[in-house]
């Protein structure tokens, strides 16, 4: 009896002491649970698990895999009290924890936050989104080499796409997924032992779901509750999306915006431009300011892409381009910036080519694609935009390159006859309006760097065409470049001002480099000018262009001898309205009032007395005679005479009379067709003496001489001759024949009096003996010194 009661007694023993008998982190463990979870963690027995866990750092994977299994438990018994308690104590010992055994307890900690977000309740999601942003923040004393956060990146990003159908709990979920993805960005970002968050896997998913929300800013009603006043859905993606931004390597960037490409073609959010340019903004303001560029070509290749998508999406990535280059303003738009122009260039050429045909595939049926023009339209005037929004981000001399660059992408007539006469000319005035933009607001302290010979006489050409628009374009471009103190708007509109002061012109003494561009350029300038003005075509725009480019010559560029070769235009365009029956008689009111306007100008300029007097007793006889002849008042043109002209004899000799030289001034104004060079090609012959090899002479002389002038002498000629042959009698045919020479007859008797006395040069030196290898000759009555061919001296004009 004795004995089995021992044993009993024994065995309730052993019962009683197992609790004594266990492990004492699980004691501790169990400790910090309440009896009652509402009334939340035990903060005494909370100490004292975190102080044997700073004492026993060993024990730290322990205890969490302990709180592990208990908070598996008390999710699958709905027991939440006790798992915000769990979470609660695991947020606790890891701020309170760096040691090395951090790793296995970080392990316990992250499965349990998995567990979390796997369950079905919105607020256990939330619960283990918040425990995982307070880890993010904590900065590991060690490396962690097999840790994953793959899941988290899934997970959250399917949390900020959530559907639930209580918008406030809706709106919670989805900014616990933008707080997770900040948080898993944070902590793998700098991490190289970690999985590179930046590979497309992953920024597949992160940007698409911070662009969702971000794109929800009138879908998403915010909640009342304290958390969501401080900071709205669409803020925090934002701020979120700026700091992912903000840590991108320049490996990066591809990888980053990518995603942003693909959603705003997915969602179709190109043509509505306004998200589109938000997100870019967002990205060009948040990377570094070194890898702008970076952007920006992925930008222009995105537009490569879609080169045979609809207008208006182009339109959108134009748009986008646009902003960004405005705000990627360091001075340079990356090493490829011909490159940038090119591929603007070319996308202006395809949508050209698709008004044209109406089509964006002559070698497929896509009939369902149609092609609206005024859409195509609206795409190259953003292009043209762009185009000007990324020259003003460059420095001058690279937009001197830019502009070289584009002039020569102009087409000629002819050039390209797949295209027809209106696809050349669409063409060339696109890239004429890209040109004004690249030239806006652009000021060189050198003219001659600024419009170099390659640039200036292909522009002047385009002076010379029948297309109206074509001649105002390029004033308006010529304009841009020569105007350098911003004074081109104080020439508009055209009016006869009695004093120029209230102006307030911004007039500096010419630089050396002026008067070299003019010396070189003036005369070309001046033909292109007064052939511009016999332009029959030309309205009220061309004239005022006209003006303010004499204008800004004058004030700009003018030295004395400018001055007096600009008032010899002045008086050779009076003349050209009087002459010049066959323009119409707007044009010639229009020329006569554009000369006046200008010598009252120039007048003033120079300050000299008597040629201000006699240009304002000139303008006066016109009010009262013929106001028509006046800018003010431009209507009708009947015979003009008499006081109501300048009179070139007496502005000549008032000019003489203030020290100018008036030698030309006495000659009037003829357009001359410049560049005519004789340029003589020589072979020598075993003898040493030059044979001039004449087919090329002729070629190069008669190209150089014509080759300025082909088009409006072609269109003069073929007028007159048909105007002659209809109204002219025979007898005054066959004497106008007679007496005419043709521009090309003219260079050939130059060419054959020049090889006339070559030849004869020639001839005489092959009379004389050669050289002796002493340096004489010797014919018996002494000695000569011969003269080496290198040192004989040729007419000037056998001489390039």
């Amino acid at each position: 009896m004795l004995s089995i009661t021992t044993k009993t007694l024994n065995q309730y023993c052993v019962c009683g002491c197992c609790g004594a008998l266990r492990p004492r982190y699980k004691r501790l463990v169990d400790n910090i649970f309440p009896e009652d979870p509402e009334d939340g963690l035990v903060k005494a027995n909370m100490e004292k698990l975190t102080f044997y866990a700073l004492s026993a750092p060993e024990k730290l994977d322990r205890i969490g895999a302990y709180l592990s299994e208990r908070l598996s438990r008390d999710v699958a018994r709905h027991r939440y009290g006790y798992v915000c308690i769990a979470m609660e104590a695991l947020d606790q010992l890891l701020m309170a924890c760096h040691c090395q055994s951090i790793n296995l307890f970080v392990e316990s900690f992250l499965t349990m936050v998995r567990k979390l977000l796997e369950a079905d309740k919105p607020n256990l999601q939330i619960l283990g989104t918040n425990s995982f942003v307070k880890f993010a923040n904590i900065e590991e004393d060690t490396a962690s080499y097999h840790r994953s956060y793959d899941f988290f990146v899934s997970r959250f990003s399917e949390m900020c796409h959530s559907s639930y159908e209580d918008p406030d709990i809706r709106t919670k979920i989805r900014m616990a997924g933008i707080r997770g993805l900040q948080g898993v960005v944070r902590k793998t970002v700098n991490d190289e032992l970690q999985a590179n968050i930046w590979d497309p896997q992953h920024m597949d998913k992160i940007v698409p779901s911070l662009l969702f929300n971000l794109q929800q800013e009138e879908g998403i009603e915010r909640s009342p509750s304290p958390e969501t006043e401080k900071e709205s859905p669409v803020e925090l993606t934002e701020r979120c999306f700026r700091e992912l931004l903000g840590r991108a390597a320049y490996d990066n960037i591809k990888n980053a915006v990518k995603p942003v490409l693909m959603h705003l073609d997915n969602h179709s959010l190109w043509e509505s431009k306004t998200f589109s340019v938000r997100c870019f903004k967002i990205i060009m303001y948040s990377i570094q300011s070194q890898h702008s560029h970076l952007v920006i070509q992925q930008l222009l290749g995105h537009l490569d892409a879609n080169s045979k998508n609809s207008a208006r999406v182009r339109a959108g990535i134009v748009e986008v381009i646009s902003e960004a280059a405005v705000i990627e303003a360091s001075g340079s738009i990356g090493p490829t910036v011909l490159e940038v122009f090119n591929t603007l260039l070319k996308q202006l050429r395809l949508s050209v080519d698709y008004e044209l045909t109406g089509s964006y595939d002559s070698f497929a049926n896509l009939g369902s694609k149609v092609i609206k023009v005024h859409e195509e339209r609206q795409l190259q005037e953003a292009v043209i935009k762009t185009i000007g929004s990324f020259a003003n981000t460059l420095p001058t001399y690279q937009r001197s390159e830019v502009m070289l660059f584009i002039i020569g992408k102009i087409p000629v007539p002819g050039m390209y006859p797949s295209l027809g006469v209106e696809g050349s000319r669409m063409i060339q005035i696109m890239l004429l309006k890209s040109l004004l933009q690249v030239t806006a607001g652009f000021q060189s302290t050198n003219i001659l760097t600024a419009l170099p010979t390659s640039f200036l006489d292909p522009l002047l050409s385009f002076t010379l065409m029948e297309d109206a628009e074509i001649r105002l374009l390029v004033l308006d471009i010529l304009i841009s470049i020569i105007d350098r103190h911003d004074n081109r708007h104080k020439f508009s509109p055209v009016r006869i001002i009695s004093d120029i002061s209230v102006l307030k012109l911004k007039v500096d003494k010419c630089s050396r480099q002026d008067n070299l561009f003019m010396k070189k350029h003036s005369q070309r300038l001046y033909r292109h000018i007064y052939l511009a003005c016999k332009e029959e075509s030309s309205v009220q725009q061309h004239f005022e262009s006209l003006y303010t480019l004499l204008g800004l010559i004058c004030v700009e560029l003018a030295n004395e001898e400018v001055v007096v070769d600009l008032i010899r235009l002045a008086l050779a365009l009076q003349d050209l309205a009087l002459t010049e029956e066959a323009l119409p008689v707007y044009n010639r009111c229009a020329i006569h009032a554009l000369s006046a306007a200008y010598l009252n100008l120039i007048s003033q300029l120079t300050t000299v007395p008597t040629f201000c007097q006699h240009v304002h007793e000139v303008i006066e006889s016109r009010k009262k005679l013929v106001p028509f002849l006046l800018p003010e008042d431009v209507l009708k043109l009947e015979k003009v005479e008499g006081e109501v002209l300048f009179v070139q004899a007496k502005i000549a000799e008032m000019l003489g009379g203030s020290g100018y030289n008036t030698e030309r001034l006495a000659t009037s104004y003829i357009p001359q067709i410049t560049g005519l060079t004789l340029s003589l090609s020589f072979k020598y012959t075993e003898t040493g003496c030059p044979v001039i090899f004449l087919p090329f002479l002729i070629q190069c002389v008669i190209m150089r001489h014509i080759n300025v002038n082909v088009e409006e002498l072609e269109r003069e000629r073929r007028r007159q001759v048909v105007e002659r042959f209809q109204t002219a009698p025979f007898e005054e045919i066959a004497a106008h024949c007679g007496a005419r020479v043709s521009p090309m007859l003219y260079c050939l008797n130059h060419v054959i009096d020049t090889c006339s006395i070559s030849l004869s040069l020639s001839l005489s030196l092959l009379d004389r003996p050669p050289p002796s290898p002493s340096g004489s000759v010797g014919n018996g009555h002494g000695r000569t010194r011969s003269v080496p061919v290198y040192e004989m001296k040729f007419p000037d004009l056998c001489v390039y």
